[in-house]
């Protein structure tokens, strides 16, 4: 070796390092986020959900879905070309998840991922912070059409999440993220779990005092169909819903 080089091995361990050091440096570059203030409607990188009219009289389990970026302001796809900032579409807030960012991957290059799907994630289309995740998401679905069955507020949430890689999974769709607020998330006050349960009690009350026992089956079948429908959609015919 001549004088005054360094062999190929020590400026491979120093560039691993330097990525190490520099991959680091970016993860924790994290800011702290600001309170919930539900008051105001802001919620800082949450899944916000709140019921739609007639849809969550007949399926309370049926809503609306936004996410929010870093600073709180919601967003949520809520009609063809259109994604909404800051204006929660039909309502206030009922049901948040507040997520992690610690769990999501912000790669600088393909050797700088932190999930296992590498490539897939950056054939997708990767992000370095939370709010550039749901920008590129926002202006992907501004060319989306809406749709109720086929593309609508999950499918912008799912787009968000699979871009974050959040929790090392590229697999987030409308089932997962309807599981996700539905499992782990908290009701705002009291008057949101009224707001979200009374129309559908008063629906099912009368469908019983005015039609009867038939309306219960007829209630049940909806419902049932709506979920044959998202898992169809999902897991069988794949290019049907669109995220």
């Amino acid at each position: 070796m001549m004088p005054g080089r360094l062999p190929m091995m020590d400026f491979k361990q120093a560039y691993d390092v330097e990525l190490m050091c520099s991959t680091s440096k970016i993860r924790h570059q994290l800011w702290p986020l600001d309170e919930i203030d539900s008051k105001n409607g802001k919620f800082p990188c949450c899944l916000v959900w709140t019921p739609l009219p007639v849809v969550s009289w007949l399926a309370p389990f049926i809503g609306h879905l936004g996410i929010c970026r870093e600073d709180g302001v919601i967003l949520d796809f809520s009609g063809s070309n259109f994604v909404n900032v800051d204006e929660f579409a039909f309502g206030a807030t009922a049901r948040y998840v507040q997520l992690d960012r610690e769990k999501c991957c912000f790669p600088l290059n393909m050797s700088s991922h932190t999930c296992k799907q590498g490539y897939q994630h950056s054939e997708y289309g990767t992000a370095v912070t939370w709010d550039d995740a749901l920008q590129s998401s926002v202006r992907h679905f501004e060319h989306k059409s809406y749709n109720l069955f086929t593309c609508n507020s999950h499918s912008f949430v799912a787009n968000c999440l699979n871009r974050l890689c959040y929790g090392g999974s590229m697999d987030w769709n409308m089932l997962t993220v309807a599981a996700l607020i539905l499992l782990k998330g908290h009701w705002v006050d009291t008057m949101s779990i009224i707001r979200s349960f009374l129309p559908s009690t008063v629906v099912l009350c009368l469908g019983l005092v005015l039609v009867g026992w038939p309306f219960l089956v007829g209630l049940f079948s909806f419902s049932l169909l709506l979920v044959g429908w998202f898992l169809l959609g999902t897991y069988c015919l794949k290019t049907l819903l669109e995220i």
